[in-house]
């Protein structure tokens, strides 16, 4: 088995992305299956364009991006991707899409296709705080999540596909008050167990995961 795993670079004025230096420290083979280490722009389409030209040179099985998500307390694993782009801030490339579809002839939403209970709970084991997610929000990490789906569903079939939001790197808070953070060493054991989770698992489990808001 092979698993692209991308990481967005640094973004909003961050000297740093948890995201991508979570990736590079993965190791190379993770319960048998070949890691292959991907930078992503945190860029609307580039982002998808860069991924599709990996997923046609490396023929992965799964593809799972990891991504930041500033004031989360925990590792989350998302469920869901909408089809719309609604930009707070403006990309790496000064692009702000507003109310957009990622893919016009595209369904309003795609469920991710890795097993997010297991993965979850294999986390959870190993000590790390993690959950699910129902939002991936609507900047670059949905795009990317909804979008890889879409690209899945339409031109990659068989494959899987699923998105991870992790904290902030401790260095990033130190002026940032009551804002939660995760050591680099914790993401990668938690990365680095979801994998095997995806890895082991045929079928999700099924255990509550869900929310009330």
């Amino acid at each position: 088995m092979k698993i692209l795993v991308t990481g967005f670079d640094p973004f909003g004025g961050e000297p740093i992305n948890p995201a991508i230096e979570t990736v590079k420290r993965l190791p190379d083979v993770i319960a048998g299956a070949e890691i292959l280490k991907l930078e992503v722009p945190t860029v609307c389409h580039k982002s998808l364009q860069v991924i599709d030209e990996a997923i046609k040179k490396y023929d992965p099985d799964v593809i799972l991006s990891i991504g930041q998500a500033g004031g989360r307390p925990d590792i989350t694993v998302e469920r869901v991707g909408i089809n719309v782009d609604d930009c707070r801030i403006p990309d790496n490339e000064g692009n702000q899409k507003i109310d957009e579809p990622v893919y016009p002839d595209g369904p309003a939403a795609y469920f991710v296709t890795i097993p997010i209970k297991a993965m979850v709970q294999k986390i959870q084991s190993k000590g790390i705080p993690a959950s699910i997610s129902n939002t991936a929000g609507t900047f670059v990490c949905n795009h990317v999540t909804y979008g890889v789906c879409h690209l899945v569903a339409t031109k990659y079939l068989g494959k899987r596909s699923g998105f991870i939001h992790i904290p902030y790197l401790p260095q990033q808070v130190t002026n940032k008050s009551n804002m939660p953070s995760m050591s680099q060493d914790l993401l990668v054991e938690g990365i680095t167990a979801a994998i095997e989770a995806i890895v082991e698992t045929k079928q999700d489990i099924k255990v509550t995961g869900g929310a009330t808001h």
